[in-house]
């Protein structure tokens, strides 16, 4: 009995830092926060903030991000870190755009899926057949991709008609879409900048407008994976890799298969993001053109908890943010600091509850200052504005990191027949 005693309080505490919201309480938050971003805009008259056109711009900021963090949540979910999810998607940009500007759209699509598989390959023969260290092997990724296309623009695109070594010639459109009848009713209602009602409408008005084709397929991929992992047997295979290998390998588990394939999907879906990036979110491959949204995927799969819904939220939340770049920043994220200071007062009262004081001493703080640097202030600088994806996705992981459950065995080393 003693022992049982001792015992029972220790199983919890994991618990309790692996702790997920349910489904109605998370549909709760984001209606709270929905609420709170209404009268925000009510407030300050920063009606973009929830407009169509803004939410438009970022959907199509957040799939390269989204399916980046789909990579990264593939590989792990069979215990591989990929931190090269960066190095694929420049692969991508360029594989798609070398093949996209001469023989078509679609095609350069598929090519920029191969040129991610590519990455995807060395980093599974270097960690998994191999054993290297699965950071060092992302971060030889990234270098190599980055050297590579850089080397080869100089022999492919420089004398290319309006091209240049670090740039690819036009490519033609993948065509986009509105849905007929719902998308300019949505707009109307967006236009009337009524509490919540016109921010319902601008929010769903962003998935209707303006689409680009590939846009939809990137958005089906999420419930698709999802689908694939926690409803298939192949799935479970997969999964089981990445919580207990030994175990996987005892019940008849070609573990190094299902890791390589994996990870091989895994810069398929960074090499998609990155020819979105040359095909879809601009017509050309420009040097830099990723931009780090490797790692902001990797953020956003973390940030979700190796989960696809919750990736898709951490996606859609950086994609905003990086979308204040284009549309009225400088107003907009003004607006946004007042938002910000209000969800950390929830944030003390929540803090306090769990008799956390001093984290909620230090949370009202920087509230206070928030709200003093809202008041004070009419504008914010372009470098905030530039800043600001970057700045979320670090406040976001520290404050969901007591919230995360990664796979048992991500990163760990496993050689076959090692549980013998």
């Amino acid at each position: 009995m003693t022992t049982a005693t001792i015992a029972k309080p220790q199983a919890k505490q994991p618990g309790r830092g692996g702790r997920r919201f349910s489904l109605p309480v998370l549909l709760l938050i984001i209606a709270g926060v929905l609420v709170l971003t209404s009268a925000v805009r009510l407030i300050t008259g920063a009606n973009e903030i929830t407009s169509t056109g803004q939410m438009s711009t970022a959907l199509r900021l957040a799939v390269p991000i989204g399916l980046a963090g789909l990579g990264g949540l593939w590989a792990e979910r069979a215990g591989v870190v990929n931190i090269g999810l960066e190095g694929m998607m420049i692969l991508g940009t360029w594989f798609g755009a070398w093949a996209g500007y001469q023989w078509g759209p679609w095609t350069g699509v598929l090519f920029g899926i191969v040129g991610g598989c590519i990455g995807a390959i060395l980093h599974a023969v270097a960690t998994v057949t191999f054993n290297v260290n699965h950071i060092v092997s992302g971060v030889a990724i990234n270098i190599l991709a980055l050297g590579t296309t850089r080397y080869l623009s100089k022999f492919t695109f420089e004398d290319a008609p309006q091209g240049s070594s670090k740039q690819s010639p036009p490519i033609d459109s993948l065509g986009s879409f509105s849905v007929p009848g719902l998308s300019d009713a949505l707009q109307t209602l967006n236009d009337k900048h009524w509490f919540l009602v016109s921010d319902l409408a601008g929010l769903l008005g962003g998935l209707f407008t303006n689409l680009s084709p590939l846009t939809v397929v990137a958005v089906a991929l999420v419930p698709a994976s999802w689908w694939v992992l926690w409803r298939t047997a192949f799935g479970l295979r997969l999964r089981s890799c990445g919580e207990n290998p030994v175990a996987a390998e005892s019940l008849g588990v070609n573990v190094y298969k299902y890791k390589y394939l994996a990870v091989i999907i895994s810069g398929g879906f960074a090499g998609l993001g990155g020819a979105f990036l040359s095909i879809v979110a601009s017509n050309v491959y420009l040097d830099g053109q990723t931009a780090g949204r490797g790692y902001i995927g990797l953020a956003a799969m973390i940030f979700g908890n190796w989960m696809p819904g919750g990736l898709a939220l951490g996606a859609g939340l950086f994609g905003y943010t990086d979308s204040l770049n284009l549309r009225g920043g400088t107003t907009n994220v003004h607006a946004l600091i007042l938002l910000l200071a209000i969800l950390l007062v929830f944030g003390v009262a929540y803090l306090a509850w769990r008799k956390r004081f001093v984290p909620a001493v230090i949370t009202a703080v920087v509230s206070a200052l928030m709200f003093a640097w809202y008041v004070g202030t009419d504008d914010v600088p372009k470098q905030v504005v530039t800043a600001t994806p970057y700045l979320v996705t670090l406040l976001v992981l520290s404050l969901s990191a007591q919230h995360l459950r990664m796979p048992k065995a991500d990163g760990l080393p496993y050689r076959k027949g090692q549980g013998k």
